[in-house]
């Protein structure tokens, strides 16, 4: 007998950072008695986005966080501005990155590596509310 379960994760950020929450998905997913089955993660935002990355060295996440700054930096060259001048270059690192991913359940677990962690990644300079819709389906 299959199952289907969903749940809306809200994830306070506080300006660019790489925000962990495999905690709360390997909470869920425990709960959930689901031992083969697939988890779908998807952000319902356009300036933030999701990735999996290393959880181990912090200077991994401080080197992502400077590296999409050299690829989408700020300035006066966007026509999109409306709501800052981080708002389109929010906008370019949450399209270089994924909306969405998708996570094996194996014997009731996630099938990350050791030190692989999930991430919200926020693009925003001031503190945002975030989504995450979670979705298991399995057995």
């Amino acid at each position: 007998m299959s199952t289907h379960r969903t749940t809306i994760l809200r994830i306070e950020t506080q300006g660019p950072s790489l925000n962990e929450f495999t905690g709360k998905a390997v909470a869920w997913v425990a709960d959930s008695g689901v031992s083969t089955g697939l988890l779908t993660l998807f952000i319902r935002h356009t300036s933030a986005s999701l990735l999996i990355q290393e959880n181990a060295a912090p200077e991994v996440q401080d080197d992502l966080l400077d590296h999409f700054d050299r690829l989408a930096p700020e300035g006066p060259h966007y026509a999109h501005d409306s709501e800052g001048p981080d708002d389109m270059p929010a906008h370019l690192k949450a399209a270089m990155t994924q909306t969405h991913l998708a996570i094996p359940v194996i014997e009731g677990q996630l099938a990350l590596g050791t030190w692989q962690g999930i991430y919200l990644f926020e693009h925003r300079r001031r503190p945002h509310h975030r989504e995450v819709a979670m979705h298991l389906a399995g057995a």
